[in-house]
């Protein structure tokens, strides 16, 4: 259901706009109706799923997107004469906090506005889905990355590193949303220290807009450093953008190994140049030079 309350501070996020592609518009002529006939056609049909969306999105409006769809689930119940709808998927998760350690908003407040805003929600008879996916995630990921070479253009310092675009797509091509946390370490992992001084952090790819950041004051970075992007977990592991055929990164997790110490696993190998040539259809490479036009009678 999009229950078309409006959008949040990133468009391309907001999934309960008037016209957004997602789900129906329960505020549009006639589509009220129709989902509750469909329903009542089709008594197979038992869940409600509605999605306000999350980065960008406050939560009082998110609590609104639940109590349209919390109430359509209700009238088609009464309609239907007994509990049909027995479950309410409450998509979009909660927005990150992107600008410090703070982990906010936090799931006891979006519960506590949820049970205020529809009480009903919490009474026992709905079932409920949620889809925290990037909240649970964010802060469990940091892309690790050295700086390959610094040089100075139009006098600020420039530190080229490995991570850019590939890796950090909504950061490249929208810094105002998604902007990252940074932070300089030396060439052995040790916070680099240093006064800090502005500069930008870019990344491999072949255009100028390739930035992790763009006149950020960070310590002074050397080639050999490292930069850790934080708050990276989540979508940034998972949208890999094989732009100029950069390779996908590996991911390592770790956890206490029971012993006072920390035990590092394999998640995922990182992409080899074998993989990135039959991604890119390697095995098919003579695949047009081998085309002939059809000879002619």
């Amino acid at each position: 259901m999009n229950p078309q309350v409006g959008g949040g501070s990133i468009g391309a996020l907001s999934t309960a706009t008037a016209t957004s592609k997602f789900g129906m518009g329960l505020r549009d002529e006639g589509v009220r109706e129709w989902i509750v006939r469909a329903y009542l056609d089709r008594p197979w049909l038992t869940r409600l799923h509605t999605h306000t969306g999350s980065q960008g999105i406050p939560l009082p409006l998110m609590a609104q997107g639940v109590a349209r769809t919390y109430a359509l689930a209700e009238e088609i119940n009464a309609r239907a004469g007994r509990r049909q709808v027995d479950t309410l998927d409450l998509g979009g998760g909660l927005p990150v906090n992107f600008g410090s350690e703070e982990t906010t908003p936090t799931y006891a407040q979006y519960a506590r506005l949820l049970r205020e805003t529809v009480p009903g929600l919490f009474d026992g008879r709905y079932g409920l889905v949620t889809e925290f996916g990037r909240s649970l995630l964010a802060k469990q990921g940091t892309v690790v990355t050295r700086v390959e070479y610094t040089k100075r253009a139009g006098g600020r310092p420039v530190a080229v590193t490995h991570a850019g675009v590939q890796v950090a797509t909504r950061t490249v091509y929208a810094p105002e949303a998604w902007p990252l946390r940074l932070a300089a370490y030396d060439a052995q992992g040790r916070p680099k220290a240093g006064p800090e001084v502005v500069q930008d952090v870019a990344g491999p790819a072949c255009f100028a807009g390739d930035l992790l950041a763009e006149g950020r004051a960070l310590a002074p970075l050397e080639p050999g450093d490292h930069v850790a992007a934080l708050d990276t977990g989540a979508y940034f592991l998972a949208h890999h953008y094989a732009y100029n055929s950069l390779p996908r990164p590996g991911i390592y997790g770790f956890a206490p190994d029971g012993s006072g110490g920390i035990a590092f696993v394999t998640v995922r190998k990182p992409q080899t140049l074998r993989d990135i040539v039959a991604e890119a259809g390697g095995e098919h490479a003579s695949a047009l030079t081998a085309l002939r036009a059809p000879e002619r009678a």
